[in-house]
């Protein structure tokens, strides 16, 4: 495989007073396929799924800029491809036209960094406490990369099994996240990191809301004060989403801000 942006490079090698002789070889990153043969026989480069013509012995003859002959001593012929792009992917023939025709075919296969498909990736959900949720994230590459799932904040997923039981993982391989039966405790931003053999891997936040009815709690439901000095009531909630929140007298009576009175209740919406 050869990585976007890198020169593919493919020989053509003659060695005089040798015939009937083909060899392919790999170098480096680099892809070479060599061919001894007698001259004055011509070189040619196909592109061989569809017989796209690429050059004649020394002559680039295909529109494409990004391909190059480079002819050393009249011995090599080397194609040349810049910048490779996928629809470089494929299979090359070297041929050369001696009495019975002799070819050589080598493929390419391109490889691409991942790429988070936005179109099938969700960027929020918001469910229900208890019921379940589903963490879609879909990628593209060559190799097709691979996803992990772990929280932003750094706690770790709580996967639940049928059986209710939970498992506590700092990251979950696969696509898609399923979370049974959820609750408040799983509410925030995951991270959808998708990687391949070609760097870097990229990743994308998915946010999970939880909505659950508000829970209304206070350190004391009775507190004492002497006459004529202040007093601190106070009433936690917690919800989601954000509750409205007011106090209201024994009557339902909504209270506002500064009123006094002797018994108060703590409400939220």
């Amino acid at each position: 495989m050869t990585d976007v942006s890198e020169i593919m490079v493919m020989t053509c090698l003659k060695k005089p007073k040798q015939s009937k002789f083909t060899e392919i070889y790999n170098y480096s990153t680099q892809h070479i396929w060599t061919i001894w043969y007698l001259p004055p026989k011509l070189v040619g480069w196909l592109k061989a799924e569809d017989q796209t013509i690429l050059s004649l012995h020394e002559r680039v003859v295909t529109e494409n800029r990004r391909i190059d002959i480079d002819v050393d001593n009249n011995t090599y012929w080397r194609l040349k491809i810049r910048q490779l792009q996928r629809s470089d992917k494929g299979c090359y023939m070297c041929q050369i036209n001696t009495n019975v025709m002799k070819k050589q075919i080598g493929c390419v296969d391109v490889k691409v960094p991942p790429d988070i498909k936005d179109e099938e990736t969700i960027s929020d959900i918001t469910v229900k406490e208890g019921e379940n949720a589903t963490l879609a994230c879909k990628a593209k590459g060559n190799p097709l990369p691979k996803i992990t799932w772990k929280r932003e904040d750094g706690h770790k997923i709580a996967i639940k099994n049928k059986s209710k039981k939970t498992t506590l993982l700092d990251k979950v391989r696969g696509e898609p996240l399923l979370l049974n039966k959820v609750d408040r405790s799983q509410m925030g931003h995951y991270l959808c990191i998708a990687s391949n053999d070609v760097p870097p891997a990229v990743s994308k936040r998915i946010t999970l809301n939880v909505n659950f009815s508000p829970v209304v709690w206070v350190t004391n439901q009775m507190v004492s004060a002497p006459l004529n000095t202040h007093v601190r009531l106070e009433c936690f909630v917690e919800s989601f989403p954000i509750s409205v929140n007011y106090w209201s007298n024994d009557k339902g009576e909504m209270i506002p801000q500064g009123v006094v009175l002797n018994t108060l209740l703590c409400v939220t919406t």
